[in-house]
């Protein structure tokens, strides 16, 4: 054996041995694995570091941005809302239900980009639903894996097989071609993980937050709307003599009318017909003041609800300043609302605490406040030289008004790789564009880069170079080809399967189906079964990566996720069977 293969083999086996074993993190093993291809003189120098520069990377970090410019944006607050509103919070059907979603959109587009605009969404379902977070986003990403075998455009692979067969002179397969084979692939990761999750899902323990402001001083009410009726008795009055607080103990947070929502309005802003207000109360005292002003509550549909309880405003603790200018006055005074945007909800003057109505009571250095705003506004109060912000916000701005445009910059983008631009060229284009656009900052941008899924991918793309510059990837395809000759269909057909996803678990799939195509072709010529099905077998296996997180879609996932090496291997390993059986089955029941 060459001496380059045998050493290729020995780096390959520490590598896995490495990752299975949890001992040392991924992104540092993937690296070592790259530096020590290049000391053995088994690539160069440029070539080692060359993943940084390579389409998946580049295009794995676009995806980040564009998906964190979704999130920003409160897109990704409504598809959960959509989600959990229609599956509920059963894990089986909330887990089915995503599974079925993303595979049909990985159907269309690339597979990182669907689980990439699911992957904010996840955490909020899993808010929502107290699901774990681990037990939602593995079943994700195996199914915009799957889902990109419906079609001949939902995978590289499927893609470029079709430029193979062209190349070689046979029949490129229709459209919908795999269609029959992609979905029952789908249906069985999904039905996998419904039926038998419990078994194969990692059962992690996350780390519960601590209380937030809103459960420390009882104020965690959900958020309540209606929309004023023309006949009600409050038409026309001003938020003063309403006196929301005091008749019913109701904190008015907002108003919406028409399109333009204002968070706490002052005393002086007057109510008026459809105008829709949103309360902090009690069920009981909000029930109370719907009988007396007719109002119509907003349940489903309403989008001022929507906005308050999505991740940019919350509760903050803030304190007077010693020497603060508003020392002695009141809140009414110093136009609180007015003055800060933000809306009152208590105040606490040495051991007296008040929750009702605190307008006329004076300020006195280091009485508290708790209040309700935007985390942005919130944050703007930490150099205020009155108020003193003890709580760091718990979230981040939602740019609610950039929503359209996030989600058309993400199709823009997605559509351009449909065109035959560059995974990496259009994903970046589309990341450029959130960043002009206004939709991220530029250090958002950098922040919304999984760093350390970006190393694992660049230090393992040197790795598949490696492999294919000394041979021993064509030598081990070329190795079973020969050995297939004279075996029964169903046996070359599950032999190719297996080489199909092995390889594409050490060299980047599109690689595989390159490498590989061309010599099952040839082989299904002199064994009598029809080339293209082993063409087409090869493309629909090379999407098998679901053993390590290798593949694009996994390591994006890895982190968020909180997975180690071994849960993938745990239920990458089931459904790895699962999938070569059901390909191999079906291809030769229809095709071969």
């Amino acid at each position: 054996m060459d001496t380059g293969i045998l050493l290729v083999g020995i780096v390959l086996l520490v590598t896995i041995i490495l990752f299975v074993s949890d001992r040392i993190r991924i992104d540092l093993v993937a690296i070592g694995a790259a530096i020590a291809l290049a000391w053995l003189g088994l690539i160069t120098p440029m070539e080692a570091v060359s993943g940084f520069a390579s389409n998946a990377v580049m295009a794995m970090a676009g995806v980040m941005i564009l998906g964190y410019g979704i999130e920003r944006t409160g897109i990704t607050s409504r598809l959960a809302r959509s989600i959990v509103r229609y599956a509920g919070t059963e894990e089986r059907r909330v887990s089915s239900t995503i599974g079925i979603t993303v595979g049909l959109l990985s159907s269309v587009m690339q597979n990182i980009g669907a689980a990439a605009l699911f992957l904010p969404a996840m955490r909020r379902i899993s808010k929502q639903t107290k699901i774990p977070v681990s037990r939602l986003m593995m079943p994700m990403g195996f199914a915009a894996i799957l889902g990109g075998s419906i079609t001949m455009i939902g995978s590289g692979p499927l893609i470029v097989l079709n430029d193979l067969l062209s190349q070689s002179g046979a029949e490129p397969f229709g459209l919908f071609a795999v269609t029959p084979i992609g979905l029952v692939l789908l249906i069985a990761g999904v039905a996998l993980f419904a039926f038998f999750g419990n078994a194969i899902l990692p059962q992690k323990e996350e780390k519960r937050p601590g209380p937030t402001v809103a459960e420390i001083w009882e104020i965690d009410h959900p958020v309540r709307t209606c929309t004023l009726p023309p006949k009600s008795p409050f038409v026309g009055q001003t938020r003063e003599e309403a006196f929301f607080k005091v008749r019913y103990g109701l904190d008015l947070l907002a108003v919406r009318t028409y399109k333009d929502i204002t968070v706490a309005p002052s005393r002086s802003t007057r109510l008026e017909p459809s105008q829709e207000l949103a309360f902090l109360g009690s069920a009981e005292n909000f029930e109370r003041f719907i009988e007396d002003s007719g109002c119509i509550p907003t349940v489903d549909d309403s989008r001022l609800k929507e906005i308050l309880d999505g991740e940019g405003f919350g509760f903050a603790e803030l304190t007077v300043r010693p020497k603060a200018s508003i020392i002695g006055k009141t809140p009414r005074e110093i136009g609180f609302r007015q003055r800060f945007s933000i809306e009152p909800i208590l105040h606490v003057s040495g051991e007296t605490e008040n929750r009702v109505d605190f307008s006329d009571i004076p300020l006195a250095a280091g009485d508290t406040i708790v209040a309700f705003g935007s985390w942005d506004t919130l944050r703007l109060l930490a150099g205020n030289r009155d108020l003193i912000l003890l709580t760091h916000p718990e979230g981040e701005e939602m740019r609610h008004s950039k929503g359209t445009l996030a989600v058309l910059i993400f199709a823009f983008a997605l559509s351009l790789t449909m065109t035959g631009v560059p995974l990496s060229l259009a994903l970046l284009t589309g990341a450029a564009g959130m960043v002009i656009t206004g939709v991220l900052s530029i250090d958002e941008a950098y922040h919304a880069i999984e760093w350390k899924t970006v190393v694992l991918i660049a230090g393992l793309i040197p790795l598949g170079i490696a492999m294919e510059k000394s041979g021993a990837a064509a030598l081990i395809a070329g190795s079973l080809t020969e050995a297939l000759i004279g075996t029964h269909p169903i046996i070359i057909l599950a032999a190719v399967a297996v080489l199909a996803t092995l390889l594409s678990l050490i060299i980047s799939n599109v690689a595989a189906t390159v490498l590989l195509v061309p010599l099952v072709m040839l082989t299904g010529s002199g064994t009598g079964i029809e080339p293209t099905a082993l063409a087409l077998l090869v493309a629909v296996c090379a999407s098998n990566s679901f053993i390590l997180p290798t593949h694009q879609v996994n390591a994006l996932l890895m982190g968020p996720g909180g997975y180690s090496t071994k849960d993938y291997l745990k239920a990458g390993s089931v459904m790895t069977v699962i999938f070569i059986a059901i390909a191999t089955t079906l291809i030769y029941l229809l095709i071969a």
